[in-house]
This record gives C-alpha cells, structure tokens and sequence, in this order.
C-alpha cells in the first residue's frame, strides 16, 4: 500500500553528522513522502538519497540564497510539503535556515521540526565538562583581533562556551583562548560519529602543542569549561571587606552582601561582622 502524501508545509529535518545509520525513521519517512528537499548542497544530499534509496527533486538553500529562491520555496510549501535540511546535523544550527523558518511562520504556514543528530550536542555530551549551563556561540571569527574581541567578551560568561571550528584555524583559536580564556578546561571534539571520533581534553597551551604537532581534518567542536572560581577571600582580606560593607550597612547586611559576592558562609560573617563593630 502506498504511503500517504505529507500535507503542505515546512519540515526541518536533522540529518546524519557522519554515521549514516544516525538517520531517524521519521526523518527517512518524511524525506521519502515529501514532495521537494531544500538543502545546502545537492550533492552532498544526494549521497544521503541514494543511501535511502530516496529519489526527490532538490532546491539548493545556503548562505547565499537570494530572496527570490525563499520566495520560492515558501510559495511551494504554501500547496506541497517542503524539507529543509543542512548538510549534516539539525538545519539552523550554525546555517541560515531561520529566515525561511520566520517568513513561513509569519505567513501562517505550518512548520515541523524534527529532532535528530547535533554536533554541538554530541561533543557536549562526550567531553566531560559541565553542561547544565552551555553557550553556542558558532564559529570565531578568523581574523586575529575580532577572534580576539569574541573571546573577551564572552568570557564572564559563567558557563561552558562551545564553537564550530576547521582544521587550519583551530591551532589559532586554541592559543587566543590561552590569552583570553585562562585556566580553563577545553575539548576538541571532531570526526564525531565517525570510524576516527576523537575528543581530546587539557589546557589550551596542550591542545595547541598537540594539534600543531597533529594537524587535525574534519569537522570540530571546540569547547572552553565554565570560568574558574576565584579564591575565596581568607582572614585579613575578609575583614576588609566587611570594613567596606559596614562603612554603608548594618551588619546583618554587610554580612549577605559579602556572602553573596564571594560565597561564604552568613552566619560566620555576620558574626565577625559584630565583632569589628563593637571593635574600638
């Protein structure tokens, strides 16, 4: 029995990172019953169709679509089904694909999403740092000083950061976030879910040893831990800034505020905090 046609719209669909058999059935249905495929790269789909035994025609969509081809695809997906996918992993991520997403919603066409494979989350998942707090940040820039400028300004930023980056940059990348990411942890993560997956951890200054000394193919994921945590203030530092608290609180609240700033204990400080008080 055949399969029933999709009704008209938007569906995003996540494609394989590498491992072909990371499609999902759902996805290989819907892109089996569509009736026209969007993607960045015609023959880089393909080889996907043809592993599926899938054959559809495709419209080219990347970074450099004109407002003509959107408009053309969102007149077809006014009356047929339309799959938007990227070359590998979830559309969007990284790609231009939520200017179609927008102009579809605004003209009340439906939109589907598919969940299924994300580089960023594979590497979060495989390298061991903190992620229940995480930024994606995409690639950095290439140019020195604005790769630079990124960095900085990302890196108050408490929680794990994570870029898309290519081989020859990366040495790069790794040396400007010794400068402006210290102390940190960092993973590499690349070929992900492929025969040669590799994620390697350490310093900045080890990573770009390492890969200058390896230099690295294939698609990479590049993540900086979270922040290291200051020194806790001791003794002589303490008291001194609960002296400047005091100067413009009561005790009870010099003490919250130094607390909070510097995760300390309350009742301790507000202890002392009496003390110096009452001090002569």
């Amino acid at each position: 029995m055949d399969t029933p046609p999709l009704a008209s719209g938007l569906y995003i669909v996540a494609t394989p990172i590498g491992n072909l058999g990371d499609i999902t059935r759902r996805a290989a249905d819907i892109l089996a019953r569509c009736d026209v495929i969007a993607c960045e790269d015609t023959r880089v789909t393909g080889k996907l169709l043809n592993h599926l035994a899938i054959r559809k025609p495709m419209r080219r969509y990347d970074d450099h679509a004109s407002a003509d081809q959107r408009e053309r695809l969102l007149a077809e997906m006014a009356e047929k089904s339309v799959v938007l996918v990227s070359d590998a992993g979830t559309p969007l991520i990284s790609d231009p694909g939520y200017r179609l997403v927008r102009e579809a919603r605004e003209r009340g066409l439906p939109v589907t999403s598919l969940p299924g494979p994300s580089a960023m989350v594979v590497a979060l998942t495989l390298a061991g740092l903190p992620t229940d707090r995480f930024l994606f940040a995409g690639f950095l820039p290439s140019k020195d000083k604005a790769r630079g400028d990124t960095l900085g300004a990302l890196a108050a930023v408490p929680a794990t950061l994570v870029f898309y980056e290519t081989g020859p940059r990366l040495v790069a990348s790794l040396e400007a976030m010794a400068q402006h990411l210290p102390g940190r942890e960092l993973a590499v993560a690349r070929e992900l879910t492929k025969l040669h997956e590799e994620c390697r951890t350490g310093s900045a200054a080890e990573l770009a040893a390492h890969y200058a000394a390896h230099p690295p193919k294939g698609e990479i994921v590049l993540l900086a831990g979270p922040p290291p945590e200051p020194d806790a203030p001791e003794g002589d530092d303490v008291d001194a800034l609960l002296r400047v608290a005091l100067a413009e609180a009561s005790p009870s609240q010099a003490a919250a505020k130094v607390a909070k700033a510097h995760g300390l204990d309350r009742k301790a400080l507000y202890a002392r905090a009496m003390e110096l008080k009452e001090a002569p």
